[in-house]
């Protein structure tokens, strides 16, 4: 079992006014004096938590977590049904990165993230490169229309009684878009947050250590978040151009880059890192033929060395 490094705790957190109404929580733990380093959390809408701090040697980096708009610490909190997202798209998620960066007075930062947090991760250093000294992304997702599809409708050829039922809870083939609207009517948005989560739990099933778990009882706020958002981002395809992320990895040339990606997983098919690091001049992909969308020893091994080599 490999180990990451000790729990640690913020030295500093607060809330940062980001315009829009929005306030996002942010926190930065490890030595002040360290690397830079921002996590971007998946979903869209999980949040962040105390184990991605224990990637980072806290001896070494500054790191910086936030929790995107609408969930985790931040308000408004999108669980609630009168919650607006007008303003939350990717767009003002990286902009507020940018706030976040000015606030902390931070000149450039190594930026990490996973499955969403990988297209987040991307779509920022696309955007501001000059601002981003190295790039460690696994799970990698770049939110096409194709991905998605794959993951709400074609992955259903390996679990077609899953996926009928997590249709019928839709009422209709185009299940993304759908679900974006029942989890805007308060009389049916706790079935349909269950019947998602129970979807992609389903889609995790078949990776090594998996389990069967599933949501007990009425949903709580983080899942009514984690869906409404997930919903919302992707019947957008996250409002970017079909293959942008990939056609504009030749910005990300000079910036050291580590994939780290599952042979099996099986949401996120590998075929789109291997497109990413053939377009990305200089990135490094890792692939661990043993694991899927979740952590795997060797995937944390890859990833506690990459950051050891960034940490300089």
């Amino acid at each position: 079992m490999i180990e990451l490094h000790p729990p640690i705790e913020p030295y500093d957190r607060g809330l940062l006014d980001v315009g829009d109404g929005h306030h996002v929580y942010w926190e930065t733990c490890g030595n002040p004096d360290g690397k830079p380093a921002v996590v971007l959390h998946g979903g869209p809408g999980q949040g962040c938590t105390p184990g991605m701090r224990r990637a980072f040697d806290p001896a070494r980096y500054r790191v910086v977590l936030l929790d995107q708009r609408g969930c985790g610490r931040s308000r408004p909190h999108a669980a609630g049904p009168a919650t607006s997202l007008r303003h939350n798209t990717t767009d003002h998620l990286v902009a507020d990165l940018e706030r976040l960066r000015e606030h902390l007075g931070i000149e450039r930062w190594l930026v990490r993230g996973g499955s969403w947090g990988a297209t987040l991760a991307l779509v920022y250093a696309e955007r501001f490169p000059h601002r981003v000294t190295e790039i460690v992304v696994s799970a990698i997702s770049t939110t096409r229309r194709s991905e998605i599809d794959w993951l709400y409708r074609g992955v259903g050829r390996f679990f077609p009684e899953a996926w009928q039922r997590f249709r019928d809870v839709a009422g209709d083939d185009d299940v993304v878009p759908a679900y974006a609207r029942l989890m805007a009517d308060p009389g049916r948005r706790e079935r349909a947050a269950l019947a998602w989560d129970a979807w992609e739990r389903t889609v995790l099933s078949l990776e090594p250590g998996a389990t069967a778990d599933v949501h007990s009882g009425p949903p709580d706020d983080a899942l009514l978040a984690f869906v409404r958002l997930t919903t919302h981002y992707y019947a957008h395809a996250g409002w970017l151009e079909e293959g942008a992320v990939i056609r504009d990895a030749g910005r990300l040339a000079g910036i050291p880059g580590v994939l780290i990606h599952g042979r099996l997983d099986l949401g996120c098919p590998v075929t789109t890192a291997w497109e990413l690091a053939e377009a990305w001049p200089g990135a490094e992909l890792l692939v661990d033929d043993r694991s899927g969308h979740g952590a795997s020893d060797v995937k944390r091994a890859w990833l506690l060395a990459a950051l050891a080599k960034f940490a300089g």
